[in-house]
């Protein structure tokens, strides 16, 4: 292996072991690669050729389950958890739970409010690219004023459907802050569809 190669996958396996010691939970190849591959870079070969190479270090464990092998932290580099502290995170973990839930049935809210408000947008704006083709087809039937009026009614509702969608682009990074999971698999869990699902674009300004 080559000196760089190998400051690579030294690299590779010290974001992975510092990453399955700080969440303390099991995890597959898959789900490391998914977590990270946005945030470092890493390609799923390399994911799983340093979680192995860790594994046969000693400096995690790895447990197979089926066809499909797990990763997390030696538990033993932790300090032993008494019953009293095993309670009371119970309780933090109860209260977390409301809370996703809570902001899970928010999101839902306001995604169907937004999807109502984005339908009657687009619907807005069909009406106006007709007119505005129409008006260009026509030859002396209407004023500059009203074509600028068109202009800018059209201006404002492009605005406004942009204002909304980086809302709740902001909203949803917020959360996904502190969501365990993938982007992905938090829009696919909350119901969540995207102008692009749909292959709609902003129009240009």
């Amino acid at each position: 292996m080559s000196k760089g190669r190998a400051e690579a996958a030294a690299g590779a396996a010290g974001i992975l072991l510092r990453y399955l010691q700080e969440q303390n939970r099991p995890y597959s190849a898959q789900d490391v690669f998914g977590n990270l591959q946005r945030e470092h870079g890493l390609g799923k070969a390399a994911v799983v050729k340093a979680l192995e190479q860790l594994a046969q270090q000693g400096k995690v464990k790895e447990k197979v389950y089926g066809k499909q092998k797990v990763y997390f932290a030696d538990q033993d580099q932790f300090d032993t958890v008494s019953d009293a502290d095993l309670r009371d995170l119970d309780v933090k973990i109860v209260a977390l739970t409301a809370n996703v839930q809570s902001l899970q049935q928010s999101c839902r809210y306001m995604e169907a409010e937004m999807q109502k408000e984005i339908r009657g947008l687009k619907e807005e704006c069909a009406g106006y690219r007709e007119r505005l083709k129409n008006i260009k087809a026509a030859t002396n039937h209407v004023t500059p004023e009203e074509k600028e009026q068109v202009y800018r009614e059209r201006r404002k509702y492009c605005k406004e459907w942009r204002r909304r969608k980086r809302m709740a682009t902001e909203l949803f990074d917020a959360i996904l802050e502190g969501y365990p999971k993938s982007k992905k698999q938090f829009f696919e869990e909350v119901g969540i569809e995207t102008d692009e699902d749909h292959n709609v674009m902003l129009p240009d300004p």
